[in-house]
């Protein structure tokens, strides 16, 4: 496969989205660059510029299903789409004081990471699969692998995308769609220094970011790291529910409200 030359690419303003916007930039490329933050979209934007890529920015919600779909469909009538990134998400759980995250914080996951996701995918589908090209990656996490006790809103939101993404993958195998399901675990992010507690083999940002970046340029279809972590809980994950529980409940931590 050619590489992506015309790529959407969520959550954006910072972090990872920042960090992968940064890697594909360069002349030549186009990058579609959508998030909540309008100060952070506009950095990430400037450095991808200074690399010699187009950039195009929109100040989107991906909750907001309709919006975004007339975004993409503009974008791609301009110029045709070839890679979507979905990586915007947040994060909730058990609080430093111990609150619950409630079902606002719980369904307020599954409505970013799961079905923003798919509302980001979804309308560029059409057009990729009647091209027969065309990449998509979506970032879910290692606690896809098992629930957490401190945060089964996050680790659901992320097992939904993960089965979402590996699913699509089989769909549309042999249609020229290469589908990458990221699982990272643990890196440097303001979302990732909000988890309280042990941060077992945590990766630099730029190093994440490079891991994944490359999977979708390969055209992987599975990308999870660090692997003695993606190891343990997959294992966890195969275990009898009472040992695997026992051992996972001794994975305490907590996350810290968003500033």
């Amino acid at each position: 496969m050619q590489p992506p030359r015309r790529i959407v690419i969520s959550g954006a303003s910072r972090g990872l989205g920042a960090a992968l916007a940064g890697r594909f930039a360069g002349p030549g490329v186009s990058l579609c660059l959508l998030a909540r933050g309008a100060e952070g979209l506009a950095r990430t934007a400037a450095s991808c510029a200074a690399r010699g890529a187009a950039v195009e920015t929109a100040v989107l919600d991906v909750r907001d299903a309709a919006a975004l779909a007339a975004r993409l469909a503009a974008w791609d009538a301009e110029r045709a789409v070839d890679c979507v990134v979905a990586n915007a998400g947040i994060s909730r759980g058990v609080t430093p004081d111990g609150a619950w995250e409630g079902l606002a914080g719980a369904t307020d996951q599954v409505a970013v990471n799961l079905a923003g996701a798919m509302h980001l995918i979804e309308p560029l589908l059409p057009a990729m699969r009647a091209r027969g090209a065309g990449r998509i990656a979506l970032i879910a996490s290692l606690a896809a692998y098992r629930g957490l006790p401190d945060a089964p809103g996050y680790a659901a939101s992320k097992a939904g995308l993960r089965a979402y993404g590996e699913g699509l993958r089989a769909a549309l195998a042999g249609q020229g769609i290469a589908v990458t399901v990221a699982l990272p675990g643990f890196f440097d992010s303001a979302m990732g220094q909000r988890w309280i507690g042990p941060r077992p083999l945590a990766l630099g940002l730029e190093a994440a970011a490079a891991r994944i970046h490359a999977a979708i340029l390969r055209g992987r279809g599975r990308c999870a790291f660090p692997l003695p972590l993606a190891a343990l809980l997959r294992l966890l994950d195969a275990l009898p529910a009472g040992v695997s529980d026992w051992a996972v409940r001794r994975m305490r931590f907590r996350i810290a409200p968003e500033a």
